[in-house]
């Protein structure tokens, strides 16, 4: 593959000469783990089908990813060629991120929710040579999904299944020991090392790349925001093909030699039990994940003392949530904001977070720079809501195959489509989206791409989807129709539709709206404005 990183040339004097760019890889921390402390735990990983975790230390994890290097190599994955996986949150999803960057390939983890309809798009964009499932997850056969699309992806040369049997199975083609030593050079700090899909407005999913220089640079002002250190525990339980689970649940423990526990199906009771068995001392995921704690602490559930710290980022938190959090399970739950095309580039500060996480987002880290602008482009004063603009070390590389789509102008600022203010104290606020996005639980609905398809349905005439609040997932989704003259339309009639055209589920809007007709403006234009105010009654209901 022949990426085009465009964004990293024009910042590396700058971000190097002040230090947000330090020029290491995760291979450069790997070996620091291998040196000082082998033996403790890298990852301890709970399965919903396997009885016991299994637990490895950075000795052992260094044999495995080794073993799986190789096996790629021999696969004929090497430098800038795209490795893809759709796994949970398994040991294997962190050995493959090491892998790949032993060998210089890039890691391309995607969500297991996605089904045929997004991944053969991913897949082809990014010519992936080798693309890894497991057998069944949640009682989904991706073997056989996988092995439906083989024909329809040109550039895939490997599917291989964790779990499997068989030639294509894991154990088969990646952890063989018959397959040569390693002699090439690995990743370099400023190849892409990350390539990640995020939903957006144009019905397309677009491929953000990180090098590790923009990835880690923000990595490191999270660990110095929250004082971590090779003692903490961190709870994976967030998806890591997201980028919140790939950069602060997998490398920020990996950077630190840090240990991580995850868990590969959210269950709010279980998390508690671990984080009491294992010591956990630090998470961070969306909001619904803190809801579901509280509930089973009240439940009954283990409370933990050491559990300490929870980054909260996705959508903003309720006030309310913050002091129940504080109540019953003695954490402190900051705000934070971010993107895949940045990482999360603001957050409040531990010992503010009573004060601040409620009524804000966060303010930048090092190296980041925020701006608010109106239409024309013009900076607004501290309260007043436009255009939020950001810059700095961890932007991205650039989208994949689309430079110019990348959105950032001749000083580096990013469009990032919020709409935002900032306080006197530099505190950022996000309180509209200039996008048209619904965060579902942290997941983004990429609402264009849903109703395009709609249309495409006999009976509708016209559709409209649009968000509307929900107390544990922050958002669900409603679609206002207008139905043919002579039609019926329910929602049983929309999922049905969505699922036999492979959306997955987690993008069917929840509730179905029938109007005579939607709202527009005298020249045509639809008012969405007026259908979210509309549906917020839904939420108030609920």
């Amino acid at each position: 593959m022949q990426f085009d990183p465009v964004l990293i040339s024009p910042r590396q004097a700058a971000m190097t000469a002040a230090g947000f760019w330090r020029h290491q890889t995760i291979n450069h921390f790997m070996a620091q783990a291998l040196q000082n402390c082998p033996d403790h735990t890298a990852v301890v990983a709970y399965r919903s089908d396997v009885p016991q975790p299994v637990r490895l230390s950075y000795r052992a994890l260094d044999r495995q990813v080794d073993r799986i290097a190789r096996g790629l190599t021999a696969l004929g994955a090497g430098h800038s060629d795209v490795v893809s996986w759709q796994l949970p949150n398994w040991w294997e999803f962190i050995a493959l991120s090491l892998a790949c960057a032993r060998i210089g390939a890039v890691a391309n983890p995607i969500m297991p929710i996605f089904r045929q309809r997004e991944l053969k798009f991913m897949l082809d964009f990014g010519e992936s040579k080798v693309f890894i499932v497991p057998k069944s997850y949640k009682g989904f056969d991706y073997e056989a999904m996988a092995n439906g699309m083989r024909g329809e992806l040109p550039f895939l040369q490997h599917l291989v299944v964790l779990n499997g049997e068989g030639a294509d199975s894991f154990d088969a083609l990646l952890l063989r020991d018959d397959t040569p030593a390693l002699t090439g050079e690995g990743l370099a700090p400023d190849e892409v090392l990350l390539l990640m899909y995020t939903s957006g407005t144009t019905g397309e999913p677009k491929g953000v790349m990180h090098t590790s220089n923009t990835l880690f640079s923000n990595l490191h002002g999270y660990i110095e925001a929250y004082g971590l250190t090779q003692k903490d525990v961190i709870l994976g339980a967030s998806p890591m093909a997201h980028l919140t689970g790939f950069g602060y649940l997998v490398m920020i423990p990996l950077i630190l030699n840090a240990t991580t526990v995850l868990q590969d199906i959210w269950e709010p009771r279980q998390a508690l039990e671990l984080i009491r068995d294992e010591g956990i001392t630090f998470s961070m995921a969306s909001s619904p994940f803190v809801v579901d704690l509280c509930n089973a602490a009240e439940a009954g559930g283990p409370v933990s003392p050491q559990f300490a710290n929870f980054c909260c980022a996705g959508a903003p938190i309720p006030p309310v949530l913050i002091e129940r959090a504080r109540k019953i399970l003695g954490l402190a739950v900051s705000s934070a904001w971010g993107m895949t095309e940045c990482g999360a580039v603001t957050v409040t500060e531990p010992a503010r977070t009573n004060e601040k996480s409620g009524n804000t987002d966060g303010r930048p880290l090092p190296g980041i720079e925020l701006k608010v602008v109106d239409v024309d482009g013009r900076s607004l004063p501290a309260g007043q809501t436009g255009s939020l603009l950001v810059r700095g070390c961890s932007l991205f590389a650039g989208y994949l195959k689309r430079p110019h789509l990348n959105a950032t102008d001749a000083d580096g600022w990013f469009d990032t489509g919020d709409m935002a203010f900032l306080d006197v104290e530099g505190y950022v606020r996000i309180n509209g989206r200039s996008k048209d996005l619904i965060i579902r639980g942290g997941e983004n609905i990429p609402v264009m791409e849903i109703e395009n398809l709609l249309y495409k349905h006999p009976s509708v005439a016209m559709v409209a989807i649009v968000g509307y609040p929900d107390a544990r997932l922050g958002e669900k989704a409603c679609a206002f129709v207008t139905v043919r003259p002579g039609h019926s339309f329910t929602l049983e009639d929309m999922s049905r539709y969505l699922s036999d055209n492979q959306v997955t589920r987690q993008y069917h809007p929840e509730r179905l709206e029938l109007m005579e007709d939607l709202p527009k403006t005298p020249s045509g234009k639809l008012q969405k404005f007026k259908l979210r105010e509309a549906a917020k009654v839904f939420g108030e209901s609920t």
